[in-house]
């Protein structure tokens, strides 16, 4: 069977050390099988090992291939539809339940990253970045928004004060959240892998799930095993495939692109973001960057609807980077990587059940970090019969893309290029 590695990004070259996980080979069985072992899954399996459950993951790769291993690394709260678009969507009631929950996915990962002592340069502090007086305006409505729902760490910045902790002449102002930052997103997954087998999970790599046999006791089949379980998590997000048909009909795999610099040192990183915060702007196909623990800045954006690997990665970035910061035209670039999400069309979160034992969570439309380790709680408290809050987001409605997979990559590019072209004109 093949042997599927990381991709050739930074993350996979400064990763922590793991253990071998050998692919599944027999006919196992356990309480729960959860497939996929990036954020989702391995939040979901925390849970559950914590609340008693035996718990077996399936990974088709290795542990935090797909997306947890290649974003950005930046801890940003709520949705990628904020709580106010889902109020007008559902109404006051359904939109207070999520709303509380909006800002619970960073509390998670500091509590996993303390209780399970996970080395994976955890820093505290995200700015959003207003690049025009609207999208400031946009940030002071957003700052009163998730005040309403008790977040208060957070600071509107001016044009002095933006300066003070991002050396961009770009921006005219932005919004401090300290509960915001950023983390080694690979070496966070690893960190959680590693916890859930200290609690006697298991967890096998190079092992795909190929189908699922359906009823009262499903069984997943890998090429070479299969396990038997009471309950099934879907956790594959982007990586799925058409394993659960119903699900890839109403979410689409799209790539976005990192590069990595040589290491700055110390005296120009600290220039360019004396604080260590994250940074991600307020355009539509926003851009993001932040500095890693051994001084590179990590600068990503761009999105390829359809996930199609672009030739020349840092040809689209690195003009963006210079776009920020202008002073590292001589600095080297040292990895460039890409990584699909899974976008929906309404851009929020896609959680339900299929039957009575077959839960997924999927499409975080670009704003997995934070959502995912809420989702793996909110899916252990639905198999314990706690249902309130995973009812929130399975109530949330759903369509698939207009003409099917046949049409969806060119009608959400047209979408992307009409706010894109907004974004340029300052509308």
């Amino acid at each position: 069977m093949a042997n599927t590695s990381y991709p050739a990004s930074y993350y996979a070259a400064s990763a922590n050390p793991v253990p071998p996980r050998p692919a599944l080979q027999d006919d196992v069985e356990a309480d729960v099988c959860v497939i996929g072992a990036g954020y989702t899954g391995l939040s979901s399996a925390l849970f559950l090992l914590e609340n008693g459950f035996k718990v077996t993951v399936l990974e088709a790769a290795k542990v935090g291939f797909g997306a947890s291993g290649r974003n950005g690394g930046q801890i940003v709260n709520s949705y990628s539809r904020d709580i106010d678009v889902i109020e007008r969507s559902v109404g006051p009631q359904q939109a207070q339940l999520l709303g509380n929950m909006a800002f619970e996915g960073g509390r998670i990962i500091r509590e996993r990253v303390a209780k399970y002592q996970i080395q994976c340069d955890l820093k505290d502090g995200g700015v959003f970045a207003a690049l025009t007086a609207k999208q400031m305006g946009h940030l002071e409505s957003q700052k009163r928004l998730w005040e309403r729902f008790g977040h208060t760490q957070l600071e509107l910045l001016d044009q002095r004060r933006i300066r003070e902790v991002v050396a961009c002449d770009e921006y005219v102002g932005g919004m401090l959240d300290m509960s915001g930052g950023h983390i080694h997103p690979l070496n966070l997954a690893l960190g959680e892998a590693a916890a859930v087998e200290s609690l006697g999970g298991v967890i096998y790599e190079q092992s795909p799930a190929v189908r699922i046999e359906r009823g009262p006791s499903p069984v997943v089949h890998t090429p070479q095993g299969k396990v038997r379980a009471k309950f099934i998590i879907v956790a594959g997000n982007a990586y799925l495939g058409n394993l659960v048909p119903e699900l890839a009909a109403k979410s689409m795999p799209c790539g976005t692109q990192v590069i990595a610099t040589a290491p700055l040192g110390d005296e120009l990183a600290h220039s360019l973001l004396p604080q260590d915060y994250c940074v991600e702007d307020c355009n539509y196909l926003l851009d993001y960057y932040r500095l890693t623990g051994d001084k590179r800045l990590i600068f990503g954006g761009g999105v390829v609807y359809g996930a199609r690997d672009p030739a020349n990665i840092e040809a689209i970035i690195r003009p963006k980077m210079l776009k920020a910061f202008p002073q590292l035209k001589d600095v080297k670039i040292d990895y460039a990587w890409t990584g699909n999400f899974l976008l929906t069309l309404s851009r929020l979160p896609q959680v339900g059940r299929l039957g009575d034992n077959i839960y997924y969570s999927q499409g975080c439309s670009g704003h997995g970090v934070t959502y995912t380790h809420l989702a793996g709680k909110v899916l252990a408290e639905a198999l314990r019969g706690q249902a309130e809050r995973f009812d929130a987001f399975a109530d949330l409605p759903h369509y698939p893309f207009p003409g099917g997979q046949l049409l969806r990559t060119p009608f959400a590019a047209m979408g992307a290029w009409y706010y894109g072209l907004r974004d340029k004109l300052g509308f």
